[in-house]
């Protein structure tokens, strides 16, 4: 996953949304602890603006609210259409002398409840019952990386740690998190006579034995 604009291409909207060299802070699983962690990043005086939290791993909820009836339908296609038609009655009654804005409303409200209901019902048949019910969805991510600016990504990891932050597993999009300065990971450490292999390393068991000399 890219996380700045492909080329002088790219949409600008998208400028702000990228970093030049981003490097992974932590991985969290909550929103909110992600978004703890910039803040408690800013509160350290921490440059945030080379900051970016990204969400992966999405996944859809749809949470099923009632079971759909004709008569839901019609009151729900009736409401909307009421309310609708007050909308457009409150507009033209800008326009219109005071006397008859009343009237006005009441002949738009009940327009817009005639319409509200034929359209519903009319939807609904056309659905043959494959849908009979009602329900809200939303796209949320499972988990949540925090990314800096790779000049200023070991500081900010090092707040955190001060701070008692835990910063989570592996990079989930394939930018590795920063590692502490030092030996670098993966490196075997040389003992007193340097790594296997090396002038003056003792033998190993595993080594085969020498070739006598000539």
């Amino acid at each position: 996953m890219s996380l700045q604009p492909k080329g002088p291409g790219g949409r600008q909207g998208f400028a702000t949304l990228s970093l030049e060299y981003p490097m992974s802070l932590g991985v969290f699983d909550e929103y909110e602890d992600a978004q703890k962690a910039v803040d408690t990043l800013s509160d350290n005086q921490f440059p945030v603006e080379n900051c970016l939290i990204v969400g992966t791993d999405l996944k859809q909820l749809e949470r099923v609210t009632a079971r759909l009836t004709w008569g839901r339908v019609a009151l729900g296609g009736l409401l909307s259409g009421i309310w609708l038609g007050l909308f457009v009655g409150l507009i033209l009654s800008l326009f219109s002398r005071p006397t008859s804005a009343v009237t006005l409303l009441l002949s738009t409200a009940l327009y817009g409840a005639v319409f509200g209901l034929i359209w519903s019902l009319v939807g609904y048949a056309f659905t043959r019952g494959a849908r009979d019910f009602s329900s809200v969805s939303q796209v949320v991510a499972t988990r949540y990386e925090v990314f800096a600016e790779h000049k200023v990504a070991q500081q900010g990891r090092e707040i955190l740690a001060k701070a008692g932050i835990s910063v989570g597993g592996q990079s989930s999009i394939g930018i590795a998190p920063v590692t502490p300065q030092g030996t670098p990971q993966g490196t075997p450490h040389a003992g007193p006579g340097g790594p296997s292999g090396a002038p003056g390393a003792p033998p190993r068991a595993d080594d085969p034995p020498a070739p006598p000399p000539g």
